[in-house]
């Protein structure tokens, strides 16, 4: 891409986030929200607040690095807790069950916002976001939340890229996921099966494979979703023992690895087959 057009895009983004005077930002720590922190923090200084949700969707190592990326932007953050185990509507699992997370925790961010003088409530989505089954966007676009970095034209790439030239460390951290999302729709989501996908990724994590990975959850199965560069490595005689006594450890009877590797939202396909009737 030209420089002159990502540059035009940033100076875009950095109009949009002075007019908006005072900003709380949906802080993840993830690529998005990180970029979109630090410009707003270079524009806005003091009258920028971060907050961070915590659940027990939250994957262990997004919870630890949201924190001191913040601080290492010199931003104000908070944390704040959140329960979606709380909602029926969303541990029954439906389609739209970040509809039902998204709607309530903004409405919460809201008030927060309110509360602290924060004209508007923004996040980290781009314009890639309109690719794939985001039923979050619907609650985004009721409750009035503007996503800046999709209004000044960025794309995924693009946010890397300015990401990189700004100096900041996430320009290539992989993207991730809220761990309800490991589980297929409609099996209900329950704090058990949240650790054990959250313990399971960890561990995975930990012995070097790419960090992008997904442990799905099918019940007794989990379902590996990793680099197929890895497979040779996962399946050598004494990692794959490892793997096997680590994840009966953690209440799996059985452990797959997708021939397919790693690829976002794959547990939409179900969705897709069912639209084709």
């Amino acid at each position: 891409m030209p420089r002159q057009t990502l540059d035009t895009k940033y100076r875009q983004l950095q109009s949009i986030l002075k007019e908006m005077r005072h900003v709380l930002i949906a802080y993840s720590g993830g690529v998005d929200s990180t970029l979109l922190l630090k410009v707003a923090h270079d524009v806005l200084g003091d009258n920028v607040l971060a907050v961070t949700a915590l659940s027990a969707t939250t994957p262990r190592h997004e919870r630890e690095s949201a924190d001191d990326l913040a601080r290492s932007i010199g931003a104000r953050h908070q944390l704040v807790e959140t329960d979606e185990l709380d909602l029926p509507d969303f541990t029954a699992n439906p389609a739209d069950k970040c509809y039902i997370c998204k709607k309530e925790r903004f409405s919460g961010l809201l008030q927060l916002a309110a509360e602290n003088n924060c004209r508007f409530v923004v996040d980290g989505g781009n314009t890639d976001d309109h690719s794939d089954y985001r039923p979050g966007l619907r609650a985004v676009e009721e409750l009035g939340v503007r996503s800046p970095l999709a209004e000044a034209g960025l794309n995924k790439t693009e946010i890397r890229e300015l990401s990189k030239r700004l100096g900041l460390e996430t320009w290539d951290k992989p993207s991730f996921a809220c761990l309800a999302s490991r589980i297929p729709y409609h099996s209900p989501i329950t704090a058990e099966k949240l650790r054990q996908v959250d313990e399971a990724e960890t561990y995975l994590r930990q012995t070097g494979l790419a960090p992008q990975l997904r442990v799905r959850h099918h019940g007794d199965v989990a379902r590996l979703e990793i680099d197929p560069q890895d497979f040779g490595r996962l399946l050598e005689d004494d990692s794959r023992r490892r793997i096997l006594k680590v994840f009966r450890k953690l209440g799996f009877r059985h452990v797959a690895l997708d021939l397919e590797g790693y690829r976002m939202g794959s547990l939409n396909r179900a969705l897709n087959l069912n639209n084709k009737g």
